[in-house]
C-alpha cells in the first residue's frame, strides 16, 4: 500500500500549520459528549508544538449542517474549548466548521485557497474524512506542502497489514450490521483474502437468502427472536428456520455464540466490522459482547473498525486488548475495499 510522507519528516519550526482533523464528536446539550476524536488528534497537535510550530490553525466538519439554524447547532465552539482544556497552548486555534462553507463538499479551490493563505504547511491527521475528496482533505493538500499527520499514518500502516501478503493466518473477517450492500465491497475484497468469513446482524438473513460472494460464509444457526422490535419485548431463542412469524431475530443465538467465537480463537488476525444485533439494548447485546470477548482474546493482529464495533469493544473495556481500534469508519471500509482514499493520495509518497 501506498504510504503518504509523514510530518515527521517535516521541518516545522517557526511554522504556521495548517491541520485537518477529524474532530466530528458527538455533542449533548451544548457539551462534548464523546471525546475520543479530540483525543486520538492530540499526539500529531503535540507533536507540532514540540518541534517549535509558531500558529496551528485546526479545521474539521462537525455533523451535516444544512439550514441557518444548524450553524448555531454545529458551530465548532464546543469542540474548540474542549480543546483547548485538553491541550492549552495558545498558538493552537481551531477554525469554524468547515461544512459552514458551500464549496467545502464541492472540493472548491476557492475554499481551499482561504484555508491555506497565510500558512507554510498542511498536515492531514483525519483519517475519518480521508475518502471523501472535499476542500480541506485534497484540494487544499495541493496548495501547501503536505504531510500526513500520526494518526494518518497509524491508520494506514495498521489497516495495510490486513491487505498484505503477510497477513497472520488463520485470517477471520467478523461481520455484522443491518445491509450487505453497505459492505458488500469489504466483503469481497477482504473477505476474499480471508480464511473464514462469520456474518450476524440483519445482514446474516439477507446471505441466508442470497449470497452473492463467491466464497462460503458462517452465518448464525439460532437467534434471539423479539415479539416486537422493543427493548422490553417478549423474546425466546429459536432456530435460525424457526423464528415463528411477525417475531425478530434481534441477536445470534447461544449456539451460534459459542461457534463463532470457537472459530475466532482459531485465528492469529481478525477484523470486526459491525454488531451481530440491537447491542444497544441489553437483552440483546451478549452476542456482540461475545465477539468482542472472543477478539479480545486473540493472540495476534485484531483491528476493530465501524462505529457500532468500536462502540461495543469500548463499553466492554476491552480496547486496550486489541491491536488497533480504527477511528475510520467509512474509510476504514473504502480503503479495505482497495478504493484509493483521495485526502491520503493528494499527500505525496514517503521520501517524496
Amino acid at each position: 500500500m501506498r504510504l503518504p510522507r509523514s510530518v515527521e519528516t517535516a521541518a516545522v519550526d517557526g511554522k504556521r500549520v495548517l491541520v485537518r482533523a477529524d474532530l466530528n464528536v458527538p455533542l449533548k446539550d451544548g457539551r462534548v459528549a464523546d471525546d475520543t476524536r479530540i483525543r486520538a488528534a492530540l499526539p500529531t497537535l503535540r507533536w507540532l508544538l514540540d518541534h517549535g510550530a509558531a500558529e496551528i490553525a485546526v479545521c474539521s466538519h462537525l455533523g451535516r449542517p444544512k439550514t441557518e439554524e444548524d450553524r448555531s447547532r454545529y458551530a465548532i465552539a464546543p469542540v474548540a474549548e474542549h480543546l483547548r482544556r485538553l491541550l492549552p497552548d495558545d498558538r493552537v486555534i481551531v477554525l469554524e466548521n468547515t461544512r459552514f462553507h458551500p464549496g467545502e463538499t464541492k472540493n472548491d479551490v476557492g475554499y481551499a485557497t482561504e484555508l491555506a493563505a497565510g500558512r507554510d504547511l498542511y498536515v492531514n491527521d483525519a483519517f475519518g474524512s480521508a475518502h471523501r475528496a472535499h476542500s480541506s482533505t485534497e484540494a487544499v493538500a495541493h496548495l501547501l506542502p503536505a504531510y500526513a499527520g500520526l494518526l494518518l499514518r497509524d491508520e494506514l500502516t495498521h489497516l495495510a497489514r490486513l491487505l498484505g501478503d503477510d497477513v497472520p493466518r488463520p485470517f477471520v473477517l467478523v461481520a455484522g450490521g443491518a445491509k450487505v450492500e453497505d459492505k458488500l465491497g469489504v466483503l469481497e475484497h477482504l473477505g476474499g483474502r480471508a480464511d473464514t468469513v462469520l456474518v450476524g446482524g440483519k445482514m446474516a438473513e439477507e446471505l441466508r437468502v442470497e449470497n452473492p460472494l463467491p466464497f462460503p460464509v458462517e452465518l448464525p444457526v439460532d437467534v434471539v427472536a423479539a415479539a416486537a422490535f422493543e427493548a422490553e419485548a417478549e423474546t425466546r431463542v429459536a432456530l435460525y428456520d424457526d423464528v415463528p412469524d411477525g417475531w425478530l431475530g434481534l441477536d445470534i443465538g447461544p449456539r451460534s455464540r459459542e461457534r463463532f467465537a470457537a472459530l475466532i480463537a482459531t485465528a492469529r488476525a481478525v477484523f470486526w466490522n459491525g454488531p451481530m444485533g440491537v447491542f444497544e439494548w441489553p437483552r440483546f447485546a451478549e452476542g456482540t459482547n461475545a465477539v468482542a470477548r472472543a477478539v479480545a482474546a486473540v493472540d495476534g493482529l485484531t483491528v476493530v473498525g465501524g462505529g457500532d464495533s468500536v462502540r461495543a469493544i469500548n463499553e466492554a473495556g476491552l480496547a486496550d486488548r486489541v491491536s488497533w481500534v480504527s477511528t475510520g469508519g467509512g474509510a476504514s471500509l473504502e480503503l479495505l475495499e482497495g478504493k484509493v482514499l483521495p485526502g491520503v493520495a493528494a499527500i505525496p509518497e514517503e521520501g517524496g
